[in-house]
């Protein structure tokens, strides 16, 4: 991840992603890489080999939005996928130095404000999946939802937390697309690439997902746990910004009313002790 040539390297990934017989091309014949070759997006794109193939070695990193969209339609890019693409081609302000950087703060009416809620797991993370905060309920259902934890780490590596998702496969998919939504051609980060660079040497699968540079906005989605406590859970979860934060998000749980995930997350509740209170560790900047 040196982010020298984000353009090119998210114009190779996505273009390995397409098959010929997708964009009306002949599928047959040997071919050297998967997907589709560079004078095949070319001509697809209404521009010519020798241009496209600047756009991807980084030669011309100013292309106009009317040529990348043209290739995002040959790319079969999607609405999020295609506001990627032409963010990368943005000037991008100066990262703050080092010694600016501050500790993450919630704040304390929101810590508040899921405290108080019994039946609605909720956790804070920031936009490198480290957990700021958690109710006892989302404690509950992972002992992975507690402040000092990053949840991206913990998908990827923790045994326990690959048992209890029963939708891993999915779960992983999204979460590393999510990660380089959020990062877009940010390579400079020195949080982003130490968390990139320890994934990538510890699971085989995190690199060959982030290789693949599908992007996804954090959005809602409903979670298939398999609790070792109380069974078969599937809840809704809804990711809210917080305001006046530097990319924190709010995560929020629920069953759907009146179903056997209810129950079961009311039994949850009943097993968890009294809240006292959120103990929150800032996640020191690196």
């Amino acid at each position: 991840m040196d982010g020298t040539n984000a353009l090119g390297e998210f114009l190779r990934a996505r273009r390995a992603q397409v098959r010929p017989e997708d964009v009306g091309l002949p599928g047959s014949g040997l071919r050297r890489v998967p997907g589709l070759r560079r004078e095949e997006v070319a001509m697809l794109s209404g521009i010519s080999s020798d241009y496209y193939l600047r756009l991807e070695q980084g030669r011309d990193r100013n292309p106009s939005a009317q040529v990348l969209e043209a290739i995002a339609r040959v790319l079969r890019l999607d609405a999020d996928a295609t506001s990627y693409l032409l963010g990368l081609t943005q000037d991008r302000p100066a990262s703050r130095p080092r010694a600016a950087q501050r500790q993450e703060r919630v704040p304390a009416g929101l810590l508040q404000l899921i405290d108080g809620w019994p039946r609605n797991p909720a956790y804070i993370q920031n936009r490198y999946t480290d957990c700021l905060a958690a109710n006892a309920l989302a404690t509950a259902l992972t002992p992975n939802y507690t402040p000092g934890v990053n949840l991206l780490r913990a998908v990827f590596l923790d045994p326990a937390e690959r048992a209890l998702r029963r939708d891993w496969e999915d779960l992983t998919e999204e979460g590393v697309a999510t990660l380089r939504t959020h990062a877009g051609p940010d390579a400079d980060d020195p949080r982003l690439r130490d968390l990139v660079g320890d994934l990538s040497l510890r699971s085989e699968r995190f690199r060959t997902l982030w290789a693949r540079h599908d992007v996804r906005p954090r959005r809602g989605r409903v979670s298939h746990l398999s609790h070792p406590q109380v069974g078969d859970l599937d809840l809704h979860s809804n990711k809210l910004s917080v305001d006046g934060t530097d990319g924190l998000t709010l995560v929020v749980f629920h069953a759907e009313p009146g179903s056997r995930s209810a129950e079961l997350l009311d039994i949850l509740g009943s097993l968890t002790a009294p809240p006292r209170g959120i103990a929150q560790e800032p996640v020191e900047e690196q």
